[in-house]
């Protein structure tokens, strides 16, 4: 492991804070942050609300040690919770009665798994294709190229990674299986180079990011778990409670943008002259769009480049989702 907590910068972390503030800045309040990874957001809100706790979620065995080593000197006011971000409303009842002021999702990999070249993330490093968060369960990446028909293959890749040339790339990885499947993030990189046109390997980075991205959203289920955190994340917020979520590609910020738009429209008939309660928004948009890191953040932090943040406060009783 070559990421410590000192090093980790999080994205974007003081205008995370200063949107959630008004929900969490009291004390008592109950922020969850639902991707703990090595706890720099956490940590910032700890430091910056006295009398807040934090209560973190991973599925990452090894991001809940790192953090929690990280956070302890923070006492009772930290609380590690290893479980999948779409379990948001069973921790949200053990730990915040139900339901919490702050709900803070960063979402995509972390910077412990990326720079970890044995977890098999980073198209950069070779090391077995591993990419599990929870390597303690499920397939690994190399698992499921050794295992998934090509169309299949070809399906992910372009759901997934918005691969163009997806159907190229799935013929050749069900070829060389035929002789040695594909088990090393090397072999991927260089099969994915040897497959592609030669104008498309000059251009817009590594020719295997959108492959990796795919495989990893694949092997973790990614975009399954947001489709059921976001509405139960929304269900377990508390009124006039915040929620923030930092999205790192289209396909998830897609699935963010929808549930919060969602809750923040009446579900009344638009000939109905005057909505009923109950139609009326369950949630308050606070930001316009998606917001972007600055040139400042992106220099100091590379990771932000491709962040969207979104926003939303509950300013009604009843479902969201």
């Amino acid at each position: 492991m070559t990421t410590s907590p000192d090093r980790h910068l999080p994205v974007l972390a003081q205008r995370c804070l200063d949107l959630l503030e008004p929900a969490v800045g009291t004390p008592g309040a109950v922020l969850i942050d639902a991707t703990l990874g090595l706890g720099g957001h956490a940590e910032a809100a700890l430091r910056r609300f006295p009398g807040l706790v934090v209560v973190g979620i991973d599925r990452d065995p090894e991001a809940i040690a790192a953090a929690s080593r990280r956070l302890a000197d923070f006492g009772e006011r930290f609380v590690p919770v290893h479980a999948v971000y779409d379990e948001i409303a069973q921790v949200a009842t053990v730990h915040a009665g139900g339901r919490a002021q702050g709900i803070l999702f960063d979402l995509g990999v972390s910077s412990m798994q990326l720079d970890e070249a044995e977890r098999g993330f980073s198209y950069a490093q070779d090391a077995p294709l591993d990419m599990r968060m929870d390597q303690s369960t499920g397939r690994t990446a190399a698992e499921l190229l050794a295992q998934e028909p090509e169309s299949e293959l070809r399906r992910i890749l372009y759901a997934y990674g918005e691969e163009k040339f997806a159907p190229r790339i799935a013929r050749a990885l069900v070829r060389a299986r035929q002789e040695r499947p594909v088990a090393r993030s090397g072999e991927l990189v260089d099969l994915v180079r040897a497959n592609i046109p030669h104008a498309a390997r000059r251009t817009g980075g590594n020719p295997a990011k959108r492959t990796f991205q795919a495989l990893r959203i694949a092997v973790n289920a990614e975009l399954e778990v947001l489709a059921r955190a976001m509405p139960a994340a929304l269900d377990s917020l508390a009124l006039h409670g915040r929620i923030v979520v930092e999205s790192y590609q289209s396909l998830e910020d897609r699935l963010v943008k929808r549930a919060l738009a969602a809750g923040a429209t009446s579900t009344a008939p638009p000939d109905l002259p005057v909505p009923l309660p109950e139609q009326e928004p369950t949630l308050r948009l606070l930001t316009r769009g998606a917001e972007q890191a600055d040139d400042a953040e992106r220099e100091r932090n590379p990771r932000s480049a491709s962040v969207r943040v979104r926003a939303a406060e509950r300013i009604r009783e009843g479902s969201p989702s």
